[in-house]
């Protein structure tokens, strides 16, 4: 919008868009070494302990020998997306114009495949920064039906990701996310409605339906990526993309009486169980 060789000058081009001169000129800083560091650190400690908040995370993080804030912390955490995952008013930043819809699954028994989908968003470390990995779960078969890992966190991405899920495996009843921005943007919410889905969010109380997806999150992070050194975003993209393959076809689970999360979901489609 700025044009630098117009004959007008900057300060009245940015006078006329209605922005400050100086946020002209800003050009905004790397992630520092150090940051980098406590965020991969954080994250060890989110995944291990999931239900720490800031706080807690801080002195864990000083006596490992970090010098670092409250404040700080708290900034990390909400650059990574992750919140504690405890009984709590919203489990996740959200924008606070972005309306918030009730949470669905208290008390419900979820056994079929398609009945229940869930949506989340994690932090995947690199040498030189980070990406986010989105996916959609089928929860009664932990099945990853979707996914992608972006650069960004943004409604978009999500957007994606479930659009692709339907694509490939229809509709599901009830789709449920945390309270993150991602999630009540009204672009996502649009995709779900426009499916003719229900929209779950997470709650007071309801933390423990993201268990699920944490598992998944741990897996990818303790199985693959802590494992491998990426130093591109299309190399951890293509990277998760083959262990989530592997996740799905080859990994049995035993909550799952030892079948991978694939034969869980075919079998628990109600139109199979109809046929059997």
């Amino acid at each position: 919008m700025i044009h630098r060789q117009s004959k007008l000058p900057i300060s009245a081009q940015a006078k006329l868009l209605g922005l400050s001169r100086g946020s002209i000129y800003y050009l905004p800083k790397p992630i520092s070494d150090t940051d980098l560091t406590l965020m991969r650190r954080i994250d060890r400690l989110h995944l291990a302990h999931p239900a720490l908040g800031a706080r807690s995370l801080c002195r864990q993080l000083r006596r490992l020998g970090y010098m670092i804030g409250r404040k700080h912390c708290t900034t990390l955490m909400r650059r990574m997306g992750i919140a504690a995952l405890a009984p709590q008013p919203c489990t996740s930043q959200r924008c606070k114009v972005h309306k918030v819809y009730p949470y669905l699954l208290r008390h419900l028994q979820i056994s079929s495949a398609n009945q229940v989908w869930a949506l989340d968003t994690t932090y995947i470390p690199m040498p030189k920064g980070f990406a986010y990995l989105t996916a959609v779960v089928d929860i009664a078969s932990r099945k990853v039906l979707a996914h992608k890992t972006a650069i960004t966190l943004e409604a978009s991405h999500a957007v994606d990701v479930f659009k692709e899920a339907v694509a490939k495996y229809g509709i599901p009843e009830i789709v449920n996310t945390d309270q993150g921005s991602q999630f009540t943007a009204q672009e996502f919410v649009d995709a779900v409605q426009e499916a003719k889905a229900k929209l779950s969010m997470d709650g007071k109380g309801a933390w423990r339906d993201n268990v699920f997806v944490e598992r998944l999150w741990r897996s990818v992070k303790y199985e693959r990526v802590y494992l491998k050194r990426y130093e591109s975003v299309s190399e951890a993209r293509r990277d998760v993309a083959d262990y989530i393959q592997w996740y799905n076809t080859q990994r049995p689970h035993s909550s799952l009486q030892d079948q991978t999360p694939d034969e869980a979901y075919y079998a628990k489609l109600p139109a199979m169980k109809e046929a059997a």
